[in-house]
Order: structure tokens, then C-alpha cells, then sequence
């Protein structure tokens, strides 16, 4: 099951104190609007600090907005709950748990599920990842992209109709991150999940994305969502190199393109200490 997502006139504000200590308003975001279908992979792209974190915190529950609403599916969202996962750019692994440990950890944190049952589900996800044989393997044991992939079974094994991914491959080399993409997409179609990834890769976001919200600079708006009509499944055909792809991503390059001047902004800085604003 998924769920679709509407952010309506979404303001986000943090207080913040100046270098001379002088306490002040930081807007992150501004009339801000959103809708994601139900089971769509949506990327969320912008400049840096502009806020797309934050939209994803907002989603999750973790902050609540200044003003304007947010649902997922038929709810208002106002709090963390169990229908959002969520993987972050750094893998948040328990290093003392096994990769199957790690996954079960999440299940033990969800209840309802016997010790046998969590332990069958967990496989079950690491299977869905490729990560069966590795099960066993304590995160010092893996790779980067390997505990990446423990980190996404483990937040689809309580099976949210939601997932929220940070820049989940930011950290990745070039090889690791086109393959991970790739496994995200077989992913997304074998579970129906909605996902609502944020990068600063526009190759990326043109890749995985089947629209692609644009975001302006600070205060963070929707400037443009874009259609992303592209043949992923062809086996002889790197799609990247593909005319389409690159219509798409001059696209979406053209809408950024003008919001990517640096702004000498002393509050920045002091705001990203106490709101997640990039």
C-alpha cells in the first residue's frame, strides 16, 4: 500500500541568533506546495539551502510547519509514525547487529511481528536489496553501498506507504551509486512504495525521478515539477546517453540555472545549526 503526499502553503521558520547575538527569523520555507501520487518516485531537487531537507522532515514528523498543512493519504501529518521510513545519508547502522540484526531492529521497534516472524521478514528484505548471503555480516564487514542497501531494507521491512530518502547515495562513489540507482528503481516497481528522494545530482534525479520538483533558493518554494518520460528498461540502451535524457536534464538545469548565485547570508550558517535547511 502507498499513500499520496500534499503539502499546502507549507512556511517553515527557525529562530536563530546573529553574530552579534541579536535574535532573528530565518525563513526556510515559503507557500510552499506539493502533491505526490500514491506509489511515485518523485526526486526533489534545489539549490543548497533551500530547504529540501527540511520538506522531508516536515513529511516525517520530526518538525512541525509555522504554517499551511501537510497529509499523507487521508492523514494530517503531525508527528513521526510508522507509515514514513526514512534513510538518511549516512547509514545509521547499529555496528553490535548483524546486517539481519540491524533490519529486525526496526521490526522490534514497530511490535506486533513473533521473534520467528521478524527474523523471516528481515530476510525477506535483504533479499529484496541482494543482501541474503550477507545477512550474517557486521557493518564493518560491508561497503558503503552494502550498508546503504541494509539501511533501505530496514526501513521497508515494517513496510511504511511511505519512503523518504535524504541523499541516500551522496556519499557513494560514481560505480556504487549508478548500481544502487538502478536497484532502487527494480525496488520501487516490485513494492509500490511512494518515495520521495532529495539530491543535488541532476543526472540522478533525471534518472530515477518520474517528475522532478525543482525548488528556488531560500525561502524554498515549488518553482517547477517536471514529467520525466524516459525508457529505463531497454537492456541494450544506457539511457543517460539517450537525447531524451538530455532534453530532460537541460530542463531541469535551465529552471535551476537561475537560482544557483551564492547569497552571502550571515544567518545561514547559525540556522543550519538548529534546522535541517538544505
Amino acid at each position: 500500500m502507498s499513500s499520496a503526499i500534499e503539502l499546502d502553503g507549507v512556511r517553515q521558520v527557525f529562530h536563530v541568533r546573529d553574530r552579534q547575538g541579536r535574535r532573528q527569523q530565518f525563513v526556510a520555507l515559503e507557500g510552499l506546495d506539493l502533491s505526490i501520487r500514491a506509489g511515485e518516485l518523485f526526486v526533489l531537487v534545489g539549490p543548497s539551502g533551500c530547504g529540501k531537507s527540511t520538506v522531508l522532515d516536515l513529511i516525517s514528523g520530526l518538525n512541525r510547519p509555522a504554517a499551511g498543512s501537510i497529509r499523507v493519504g487521508d492523514r494530517v501529518v503531525d508527528q513521526p509514525g510508522l507509515d514514513r521510513g526514512f534513510v538518511f545519508q549516512q547509514y545509521t547502522l547499529l555496528p553490535w547487529r548483524t546486517a539481519q540484526g540491524n533490519v529486525e531492529f526496526a521490526l522490534e521497534a514497530a511490535g506486533g511481528l513473533s521473534r520467528r516472524e521478524r527474523r523471516e521478514r528481515a530476510r525477506q528484505y535483504l533479499d529484496l536489496v541482494g543482501l541474503d548471503e550477507f545477512a550474517d555480516r557486521y557493518p564493518h564487514e560491508l561497503s558503503g553501498g552494502m550498508k546503504q542497501r541494509v539501511a533501505i531494507a530496514r526501513s521497508l521491512s515494517y513496510e511504511p506507504e511511505v519512503l523518504l530518502m535524504d541523499e541516500p547515495y551522496g556519499a557513494l562513489d560514481a560505480q556504487t551509486r549508478e548500481r544502487l540507482q538502478r536497484e532502487l528503481l527494480a525496488i520501487w516497481r516490485r513494492t509500490g512504495t511512494t518515495i520521495v528522494f532529495i539530491t543535488h545530482d541532476i543526472d540522478e534525479a533525471v534518472f530515477l525521478g518520474q517528475r522532478v520538483g525543482v525548488m528556488s533558493s531560500r525561502p524554498g518554494r515549488i518553482k517547477a515539477v517536471v514529467d520525466i518520460d524516459l525508457d529505463r528498461d531497454h537492456p541494450d540502451q544506457d539511457v543517460r546517453s539517450t537525447p531524451e535524457f538530455a532534453r530532460h536534464r537541460h530542463q531541469v538545469w535551465s529552471l535551476l540555472r537561475s537560482d544557483l548565485e551564492t547569497v552571502d547570508d550571515p544567518a545561514r550558517a547559525e540556522a543550519e545549526e538548529v534546522g535541517r535547511v538544505a
